[in-house]
């Protein structure tokens, strides 16, 4: 996610499952109208700080993180009271009245959580054993050819069909298999900055690049 620091002008994330548990890359991405963060780590709403002066921001998707909790009508008054300009809160429409019971029910959030710093993998040893309990594999899989497809469809580009995108061996970790996810979903995002001419240079990058692996295939065969 460290790579929407670079990326002040996209206006659509789409990051669900991915680890994700920091939101501060996010809070220079000014033309930002939808974000979606289903299924991360993302543990408090403080995180909700960094949003906060998105002016275009209309579209969140947060569920299914550990700052949910277990109270979903607190949850949901505290995003909107922090955010009044959502018109869409994980998949269901705001009202003008949910707009006006969030100004009494939800919390003010005026600093960024407290962090502590860890390497390795971004996400903590209990966070990830809570996910391995929920999520398998074919779930995370299905998640991020949805999104990956969601982001392509954007760009004008064909879907990825599922025997391409699931080429990860069945032994690679969830930590290496999500960093390959967003090493995807980034460049996508990046092409998305391109003009024609940059996207023409891509094109004849990756085709030159395809060219390299299938000779290597047949070589091996």
């Amino acid at each position: 996610i460290s790579i929407c620091r670079d990326l002040p002008n996209i206006e659509v994330i789409t990051f669900s499952v991915n680890g994700i548990s920091d939101l501060e890359p996010l809070n220079q991405c000014q033309n930002l109208s939808e974000l979606y963060l289903r299924k991360n780590n993302i543990a408090s709403l403080n995180e909700l700080f960094y949003l906060k002066n998105l002016p275009r921001l209309r579209v969140l998707w947060l569920s299914e993180n550990p700052c949910c909790g277990s109270d979903p009508h607190r949850y949901r008054m505290t995003v909107l009271r922090n955010l009044p300009s959502l018109q869409k809160l994980d998949n269901q429409a705001v009202t003008e009245e949910e707009l006006s019971q969030a100004l009494v029910d939800g919390e003010e959030i005026t600093a960024p959580p407290a962090r502590s710093v860890e390497n390795g993998c971004p996400e903590s040893t209990e966070s990830s054993a809570a996910e391995s309990t929920t999520e398998t594999e074919s779930e995370l899989l299905n998640f991020s050819l949805e999104e990956t497809n969601k982001i392509r469809e954007e760009l004008g580009m064909k879907p990825v069909p599922r025997d391409k995108f699931s080429s990860f061996s069945p032994r690679e970790t969830d930590c290496n298999r999500k960093k390959r996810n967003n090493v995807l979903n980034a460049i996508l995002l990046l092409m998305k900055e391109l003009d024609v001419e940059g996207l023409e240079i891509i094109q004849q990058t990756v085709g030159r690049r395809l060219q390299a692996f299938r000779k290597k295939e047949l070589q091996e065969e």
